[in-house]
């Protein structure tokens, strides 16, 4: 499997397991059409369609790309965080019953665990 090369930052959140700060990444406040992918091995996670503004300074989406994304409980019990299935990327957590959306799911992204692909340029139907 092909593995992206990693800032020092994109290394701290997405192997580190780490934490951006809030309302700092590039896609809290972003709407365009098309599809985010993992940014450690690009694997498609989410499409637009399913984002969402919580107002918590994080992207959020309510439902991923089928078997996308794979969910772990912290050691903790207190959440569950979210990986890319594909390579084990760290990409945020996830949480349920907060009533945001009608899944009533929200995936709190770090934006620098995601890379943005425009519509117009998805490949293989994505």
């Amino acid at each position: 499997m092909k593995l992206n090369k990693l800032t020092k930052e994109e290394e701290r959140v997405i192997v580190g397991k780490g934490t951006e700060f809030p309302f700092t990444g590039e896609y809290d406040n972003f709407w365009k059409p098309g599809t985010y992918v993992c940014r450690r091995c690009e694997a498609p996670l989410y499409r637009s369609d399913d984002k969402f503004n919580a107002h918590c300074g994080w992207p959020s989406f309510d439902k991923e790309i089928k078997g996308a994304v794979k969910r772990i409980p912290d050691k903790d019990g207190a959440r569950t965080e979210i990986q890319c299935a594909k390579c084990g990327a760290h990409l945020g957590h996830v949480f349920e019953g907060e009533g945001f959306t009608a899944r009533d799911t929200r995936h709190c992204v770090n934006s620098i665990s995601l890379k943005f692909i425009p519509k117009e340029d998805e490949k293989d139907g994505r």
